[in-house]
């Protein structure tokens, strides 16, 4: 358990009869939430955003900045956030900055609110937003005992709760609710149809532009969660991009010709993702056709060559995470709670070509003999290094490759 005064264990064996004075059968106060995982944790702090009960697995993020990034991400669908930068809100919230229409973290975790944003990008203030949508969220909980106990137990189910309900009640509630693990959240968050993307941010805020080709190379992105900023990105390197959801077919993506595949990100566990695998294996029999993976992509793409993957203890997530191969390091932004089994990969067919210098994790694969890639981290992420930037230029250069 947390030692802390503001942490308190729940026993799973009180009789139903306990005490109004018990911690674990108090219900909170008008403007308490209670947060309680599934190894019986119970903390108490401030509920803002939405009122309501939100049941995920509790993650943290160590990034300093890009909190609305983090909320809008599809690849943080079915988690508790919490960041570990002790203030959140002081920039405030605007359009531009969102991944997706709306949040689809499932609640917020922090140590404390700014009471008033302050940018001259702010359009509101986070918990306004947040309410609008429905998330529901806790401030004034110590994050930092939090995340390491997360570090010690790992990320765990858990649940955010500022509507009454008895603490005792709620963790109930966590202990059916399902693991990660097996679930295919990708199928939930993928767009139903296929749209053309149409750029929204040409003259915003990421000016990183590149030289454009005459002929737009024709790209046809499966959206497993996929963030805009990777649209983005794709554009700028001189893509048009047809998005297709995540049960596309082989025959689907083909009969739009394209001249390279875009694999997205996306939540989840990538072993469940069975649609997304049989059309990567799809893919790679098309020998001469450019393949990029990125994060789930990476995942699914590296099963689809016989690899397996496994989870991670607590995962990757966070702004500052160095990544080097053949003596290049990138610092990189990531967002994983799984990882390939490095040993799984069939050594004749993949070369791994970066490492996650933390914990020796597979960053990024290659196929030796086709034009096929993947990388575990964010290259289209902008929290301060675009170090990753480059590898949309390799993709690129795969296509003209074979335009040529």
């Amino acid at each position: 358990m947390i030692d802390s005064p503001e942490h308190s264990p729940l026993s799973a064996a009180a009789p139903a009869s306990a005490s109004t004075t018990d911690p674990a059968s108090a219900s909170p106060t008008a403007n308490e939430a209670v947060l309680v995982l599934a190894d019986g944790t119970l903390l108490r702090g401030t509920a803002f955003g939405a009122r309501g009960t939100a049941i995920g697995e509790v993650v943290f993020n160590t990034g300093m900045t890009g909190y609305q990034e983090v909320m809008t991400d599809p690849s943080y669908s079915g988690q508790l956030v919490t960041f570990t930068y002790p203030e959140l809100g002081n920039t405030g919230v605007n359009p531009e900055d969102q991944e997706a229409d709306a949040p689809h973290v499932r609640g917020v975790i922090a140590r404390q609110l700014a009471p008033t944003p302050s940018s001259w990008r702010s359009r509101g203030d986070l918990p306004s937003w947040l309410a609008s949508h429905g998330v529901v969220g806790i401030a004034g909980v110590d994050t930092r005992a939090l995340v390491r106990h997360l570090r010690e137990r790992g990320a765990m189910n858990g649940v955010i709760c500022s509507d009454g309900t008895t603490p005792r009640e709620l963790l109930e509630l966590v202990r059916r609710s399902p693991s990660m693990e097996g679930l295919n959240l990708a199928a939930q968050v993928s767009t139903p149809s296929a749209y053309p993307w149409q750029q929204l941010c040409a003259t915003g805020f990421d000016q990183r532009l590149q030289p454009s080709p005459e002929k737009p190379y024709q790209v046809v992105a499966i959206d497993f969660g996929i963030k805009r900023a990777i649209l983005e990105r794709l554009t700028a390197h001189g893509c048009a991009v047809t998005v297709l959801p995540a049960s596309a077919s082989l025959s689907d993506v083909l009969a739009l010709e394209p001249e390279g595949v875009f694999l997205s990100n996306g939540p989840g566990d990538p072993a469940a993702v069975a649609e997304g695998i049989a059309l990567a294996k799809g893919l790679l029999g098309h020998a001469d056709l450019p393949v990029f993976g990125i994060c789930l992509g990476h995942q699914i793409l590296g099963l689809a060559l016989g690899g397996s993957t496994f989870k991670l203890a607590y995962g990757h997530r966070g702004l500052n995470h160095p990544c080097g191969g053949e003596g290049l390091v990138e610092i990189t932004s990531q967002n994983h709670g799984f990882a390939l089994e490095p040993s799984s990969l069939p050594q004749d067919l993949v070369e791994i070509t970066h490492h996650n210098l933390n914990d020796r994790t597979v960053a990024a694969l290659r196929h030796r003999h086709q034009p096929v890639f993947g990388v575990q981290y964010h290259p289209e992420a902008s929290p301060g290094p675009h170090d990753a930037d480059h590898h949309f230029g390799r993709f690129v250069r795969l296509m003209a490759e074979r335009r040529n």
